[in-house]
């Protein structure tokens, strides 16, 4: 078995409760500075229109609260940010992947302060669930995104097929992808963010919802990872890199496969690179368990550390308002993790219904720290999935997440 790694800036920060530096002693935490605050804050940028939006909302924050706030566009946030935290001055607010948050959460770099956020009970249910460590909600998501089903409407259409063949369940999945010709019928991902949909749709996840069981070697996984493997082997689906691809987004705007499984960013890229493709969008079919997606969120996170703690919550509190994520949807694309926003948003956006109906099932990333090369490894394997016995893939899971678990 090859060795896993941690990330340098991760196991920086992952190292720092071992060290004694502090992070979880409460009796050295920083005095709050006197007077108007001075915020950094720290973002993963999807493009200039995030960068522009977030900007314009943090300054309108800044001048009715009396307070500064500079907001800076990270490079490479995870490394940026690892890095900044384990130091003496970290941002004061920052995006928190929700694939990272536990890393973070696990060595007291964030400040445990959601539940002082307005409303916090309207935040959808799962993403609360996604941003929860040890039973504490840490940090307000920002908002979130979900996978469907894509489907090119005119190829479903050369194809005899109508609205009513769209798949509602595996069974039905696999009658309609005999049926199409001439492409692939289904593409996505080859990595557990896309093939990890049919893990939850079969019952089964990597780890136990809290985090603290390692949960990768069940029936039910191997159920999800044995009907994977039937649909590649038999060419009924294929990995996008198998189309020349990067993502499933691309073989599907090209022409090459008539459905995909992706996320509500595809609509933008749609717009972008493939205007002319007519397609629409639906819940992802069901498996043996039920429906099943998986969702994709940051939070914002305020450092431990910070002096600013009272501002900083101020700012998240601004920056989570209904209103203003609809603003941020319009601008970038993203859906409200507000759900009192929920219908505003689908008077807007119509099209995203099925992906805004999955934040009621969808399961977020793995809640666990230290997981990120056991799920780099799962991944490796995953890509294999055709000519690998799903058994040993998720035994090798099974132990992987063991030894890093304890």
């Amino acid at each position: 078995m090859k060795s896993l790694t941690i990330p340098a800036a991760t196991a920086m920060l992952l190292s720092l409760t071992a060290c004694g530096s502090g992070f979880d002693d409460r009796q050295t935490a920083p005095r709050q500075s006197a007077g108007p605050a001075a915020l950094q804050i720290l973002m993963a940028s999807s493009g200039d229109a995030e960068t522009n939006a977030v900007k314009q909302a943090a300054q309108a924050w800044a001048k009715a609260s009396g307070n500064t706030a500079t907001v800076t566009p990270a490079q490479d946030i995870h490394q940026q940010l690892g890095q900044a935290l384990a130091g003496s001055n970290p941002p004061d607010v920052f995006y928190v992947d929700a694939s990272r948050f536990a890393d973070y959460a696990s060595v007291g770099a964030l400040e445990p302060y959601a539940d002082r956020i307005s409303a916090g009970q309207d935040f959808y249910p799962k993403l609360r669930e996604t941003f929860t460590y040890d039973g504490r909600f840490y940090c307000a998501p920002k908002d979130f995104s979900t996978l469907a089903l894509v489907v090119n409407d005119e190829l479903w259409k050369k194809n005899g097929l109508t609205g009513d063949d769209v798949p509602t369940t595996w069974d039905e999945l696999t009658a309609v992808t005999k049926r199409i010709k001439g492409v692939t019928p289904l593409v996505f991902g080859d990595t557990r963010d896309r093939v990890g949909v049919f893990m939850v749709q079969a019952g089964g996840w990597i780890t136990s919802p809290d985090g603290k069981r390692a949960t990768g070697d069940s029936a039910q996984n191997l159920a999800a990872l044995e009907y994977v493997k039937g649909l590649l082997t038999s060419k009924q689906a294929q990995y996008a890199r198998a189309l020349d691809a990067d993502w499933g987004g691309e073989a599907f705007g090209k022409g090459k496969a008539a459905m995909t499984i992706e996320g509500n960013w595809i609509r933008g890229a749609m717009q972008a690179d493939y205007p002319d493709v007519r397609f629409s969008v639906h819940e992802l079919p069901a498996g043996p368990k039920g429906k099943g997606t998986l969702s994709f969120s940051n939070c914002w996170g305020i450092s431990a550390k910070s002096r600013h703690k009272d501002a900083a919550i101020s700012f998240v509190e601004a920056m989570t308002k209904a209103d203003q994520q609809l603003a941020f949807a319009r601008a970038f694309g993203v859906m409200p993790s507000r759900q009192s926003a929920k219908d505003a948003y689908l008077k807007e956006f119509p099209g995203d219904a099925a992906f805004v109906a999955g934040a009621d099932y969808a399961q977020g990333p793995v809640n666990a720290p230290k997981m990120d090369s056991v799920l780099s490894d799962f991944d490796s394997g995953l890509q294999k999935l055709a000519t690998t016995d799903p058994k040993q893939l998720l035994a090798r899971l099974q132990k992987n997440t063991e030894s890093v678990r304890g």
